[in-house]
Formats: structure tokens, sequence, C-alpha cells
């Protein structure tokens, strides 16, 4: 049985599309067993009326909710019957609980996940790594999305074997495709962090770089893992997600403009719906804090049911493929590199 913990409130449709979405999961993997925290009363009302096998899901009454804009400090230290607290706690002390799925605070849960669940032996920096379509069918993974400001060439290093571990174990794909987010395509581009890192990515055999990208060929469909500092990250992910929304809303106004365009769209419903689908992060669930000692996935703020069932089913397959102890394994020979570093600067 694999143990999921999903904190049910802090995003804004919580706690229904947290429950909801557990739910779902529920149906789905028959192996899956879930605690939800947060307001017991609250949780139950929202589980009224819906079916699910009451073996395999249990309730931690955890009456407060962390709010977006607490300091993580505070959080941890005084917010310690929060529902992301309790939900920490649980993955730190109990064993058999794989992972916890999360749509609250970034910071809080970041700082949380570093202080009180840890990092993976040889890990410097866990780091997001969020999943968005391509343009191709396929997929492509960000990492980091927003964890680390201020990195090394050898933490992007370390980015893109844990990510292309992840794309290769959860979702298949073979020998990832790793890019360097640049401001041009040539190897002499960048500044000096990223012309080292360049360098050392070409020379790490565990995966496989082929180059700079720039940002407008992210959906392209040539990459399949792109490291980035999490500045740098966040703003691609956030601008990616933002022109594709503001490009739905524009070709829907477009089409409501016109009599013969109402017509024209008519026709074409069905490829609409499979395009809103495709660009719907919602369908893609949350970023995998990679490196921590048990799974941690940050969902959006804004989930829905779907994306709360796809966060959980990340952290199911996450655990299912063993990926924390294979990521372990590989950074255990880049320890030296990784102390020569810090006494060489």
């Amino acid at each position: 049985m694999i143990k999921i913990v999903v904190d049910c409130f802090g995003g804004d449709h919580s706690p229904e599309a947290n429950v909801a979405g557990s739910v779902n999961a529920l149906s789905r993997f028959d192996d899956l067993y879930l605690i939800l925290t947060g307001d017991e009363e609250t949780i139950k009302k929202c589980l009224e009326g819906k079916e699910y096998d009451k073996s395999r899901l249990e309730i931690v009454h955890a009456p407060e909710v962390v709010g977006v804009d607490e300091k993580p400090t505070d959080v941890i230290r005084l917010k310690k019957e929060s529902s992301m607290m309790k939900a920490i706690k649980l993955l730190r002390t109990e064993d058999d609980i794989a992972g916890m799925v999360s749509v609250g605070s970034t910071g809080a849960l970041v700082s949380a996940a570093m202080l009180r669940v840890g990092r993976l032996k040889g890990v410097m920096r866990p780091a997001f790594c969020p999943i968005l379509p391509t343009m191709n069918g396929g997929i492509v993974g960000v990492c980091d999305s927003g964890a680390n400001v201020d990195i090394t060439p050898l933490h992007l290093v370390q980015f893109a074997i844990m990510a292309s571990l992840y794309l290769e174990n959860v979702y298949n794909v073979q020998k990832p495709r790793v890019a360097l987010l640049n401001i041009g395509v040539e190897e002499e581009k960048g500044d000096e962090l990223r012309k080292k890192a360049f360098r050392l990515l070409k020379e790490t055999k565990e995966i496989n770089f082929v180059g700079n990208m720039e940002s407008r060929d992210l959906l392209s469909g040539k990459y399949d893992v792109v490291v980035c500092d999490g500045f740098s990250g966040n703003v691609l992910v956030k601008s990616t997600e933002g022109a594709c929304l503001e490009m739905l809303k524009k070709l829907k106004k477009d089409i409501s403009s016109r009599l013969i365009n109402k017509i024209g769209a008519l026709l074409m419903l069905k490829m609409f719906k499979e395009e809103k689908a495709f660009m719907n992060y919602q369908n893609y669930g949350g970023s995998v804090l990679l490196g921590t000692s048990k799974v941690v996935i940050k969902g959006h703020g804004s989930s829905k049911e779907v994306a709360i069932e796809k966060c959980i089913e990340q952290a199911y397959k996450m655990e299912l493929s063993e990926m924390s102890p294979k990521i372990e394994s590989c950074m255990e020979q880049f320890e030296d590199i990784i102390i020569e570093d810090l006494i060489t600067k």
C-alpha cells in the first residue's frame, strides 16, 4: 500500500477540490492510501455523498490554515496545528508514508520540507520540476522553477541529473534531451555561470545534454528537460502559461465577434476542446520537489480537483518507480566534486 498525505487547505479551491481530487485518485489506484489533513468537520462535509473505500482514507484534524503571505519561518514555528505542518510532521515521522501533496504557500512548503523532511544524501539543493506539454504531443520538465534563486554550475548539473531520472522513470522518456536555458543557442552565450555550467553539463555522462535553449523553444518538442536557476525558471513557466491562456481568451473573443466565426467554430468544436485541454495546466499536475528524502508535490494555488488528482498520481508514481533511492544512488558519486567546489570558492 502506498500512503500519501494531502494538505487539504491553502489553495483557491480548497478544501472541496482537494477532497474531490483525493476521492478520484482513490478510485483509480487500488493500492493507494490517503491521509487528509485539515479541519475534520469541514473535510467530512466535503466527503458527504461521495463513494470511496473508507478503509483507505483517514482524516487528521488540523484546525489552522497557512496564508500565502505568511513568513515561512513563522509558519514552521507558530503554525504547528496547520494542515501543511501536520502533513509535514506525518511525512517526517511515519516511515510508511511515501509523500505529500500541497497547494499552499510555496515558501512555507519548501522551507518546511528542507528543515523537517531533509535532503537525499549527496543532493546539494532540492529543485522544483513542473511538467508542461509540447507541440509534438510530448512533455518537457523545467528544473528549477522557483526553489533556488542563487545557484552554482554544480547545482545545474544536479538539477539535470535529477530531472532526467524523473522523466525517464516516471514518464518513460528514454534518454531525455537536456538543455540549458540561455539567451542564445551558441556555446559561448550567457554569463560566466551559464558558460561554466555548459562545459560541466557537456562532460556529464549521466545525462543526454544537447546544448543551450532559448525560451521561445520551450514547447517546441526539441527538449525533454530544461535546467535553469529558480528565478529564470519561474519566469519562464509562468510567462509560457500566461501566454497560452491569453491566446485562448483572444481566440474565444474573436470567435464571438462575428457570426461566420461562430459557425466555423461549431464545425471545429472538437478540435478547440482538444486544444483547450492540451494547454490547460490543470491536466499536468504540480511541481515535484526533486531531491528531498521523501516525495513532495507542490500544486498550483488555483488547482481544481483534476489537478489535485494528477498531483496525487505524480506522488504515487514517484514512489512506485523508487525515484528517491535512484537519485541518491546517482548523487553519491558527486560528493567529492561538491566538496572540492566548496573548498575552492
